[in-house]
């Protein structure tokens, strides 16, 4: 028995070794298959990243499908049951890196567009796929640059669907419309380096450090609301002093994440923990890195259809959750965009023996075909 159009896509892309920024390929495979429909081709690349923009149509409203073709490296080839980059079924399950984060959505994604085609030929508006290597590296020249590349022309998204493996126990059971903030403080609190017997000569910056620290640890930042638990402050790492026991330290680096909901902004937490660093009389320096805003899908046409879609396959409304990590919906969202994320289960993503389940393919594929036809 052959594989289903979509399986075999799927192998296809795992079979390709793109390890973050590589694209070993793969949208050129894709551009082969999109070019046959109609869809006008943009490579983009920016430094070490390869970038695609295609388009069908100039009509609004513009739909997206969002995506990324590289995947993390495989880690420990031992600990695999088979080689990472050779796809294989095992008891209904397609094994391989990438087979869930993200390259099974990519191949969900092509071949609903050609059924959705053959089906639709003369649709309203216009498809689009933004595609990219650089998503699980810095994100520095991928999905952010196309972005910012489209909104110098004025070429605007209307809707998109992020491909990233959302769900949880079953495909479709679980919607990310929106994604909780992030941004990072590395700390550097200063003091005087000198000898424990003699406390009096030194100034031990962990000791005058830890309590404001466990007042940022003891904040309540926000209540949350409808869609986004409360931000959460996170300590990620600690380090002080030379090895040595007999040495106060002179310095002490501290890293803390927040994730954060709409309740604040990032100028918000900025300032609340440089006053708290402040009001504890600290000598500091602090460097802020911005990961993202936090965004949200809360109502409208994309939300709507995907709900109905999905309960249409699954005879099951999803859970709409804002929770996990950060992802390229962040761009796409700052525009205006309608966005959310719609994928497999996420339980493998990451790990050795990443794997999807091959059923789930076939029903992501449907969702997403169903989508289409019902905002265009």
């Amino acid at each position: 028995m052959s594989d289903s159009p979509v399986l075999a896509l799927a192998k296809d892309f795992i079979s390709r070794q793109s390890v973050t920024p590589e694209d070993a390929g793969c949208q050129d495979v894709m551009i082969e298959r999109l070019e046959k429909l109609g869809f006008n081709i943009e490579t983009m690349v920016f430094e070490d990243t390869t970038n695609l923009w295609a388009r069908r149509g100039t009509e609004a409203p513009l739909f997206v499908f969002a995506g990324h073709t590289d995947v993390v490296p495989a880690g420990n080839l031992d600990k695999w049951h088979t080689a990472p980059f050779e796809p294989t079924i095992i008891d209904g399950y397609l094994h391989g890196r990438g087979a869930a984060d993200m390259k099974g959505s990519l191949a969900c994604m092509i071949v609903a567009i050609e059924r959705f085609l053959a089906d639709n030929p003369d649709h309203k508006g216009s498809i689009a796929l933004l595609i990219t290597s650089d998503e699980e590296g810095p994100f520095i020249n991928g999905t952010t640059r196309v972005i910012d590349t489209l909104e110098a022309r004025n070429e605007k998204i209307d809707m998109c669907i992020v491909g990233e493996p959302s769900s949880t126990h079953a495909v479709g059971d679980v919607v990310k419309n929106g994604r909780r903030g992030s941004i990072t403080g590395d700390v550097n609190i200063k003091g005087t380096q000198g000898h424990v017997a003699y406390p009096h000569l030194a100034d031990n910056p962990v000791h005058r450090a830890m309590p404001a620290l466990a007042e940022l640890a003891a904040t309540t930042w926000d209540n949350g609301n409808a869609y986004f638990p409360p931000t959460s402050f996170q300590i990620a790492n600690l380090s002080a002093g030379t090895g040595a026991s007999n040495v106060i330290p002179g310095e002490f680096h501290v890293q803390f994440n927040f994730r954060f909901s709409t309740e604040l902004t990032a100028d918000d937490i900025k300032r609340k923990v440089h006053s708290v660093l402040d009001a504890h009389g600290l000598d500091y320096d602090l460097a802020w890195t911005f990961s993202g805003h936090p965004f949200l899908t809360d109502e409208g046409s994309l939300l709507d259809a995907v709900v109905e879609s999905i309960e249409e396959v699954n005879h099951k409304k999803p859970e709409l959750l804002t929770t996990g990590g950060t992802s390229d919906g962040r761009f796409i969202a700052r525009t205006g965009a309608q966005v959310v994320e719609l994928g497999p289960v996420n339980a493998t993503i990451h790990k050795v023996n990443e794997c999807v389940k091959v059923a789930d393919l076939e029903k992501l594929t449907d969702m997403y075909q169903k989508v289409m036809e019902k905002i265009l």
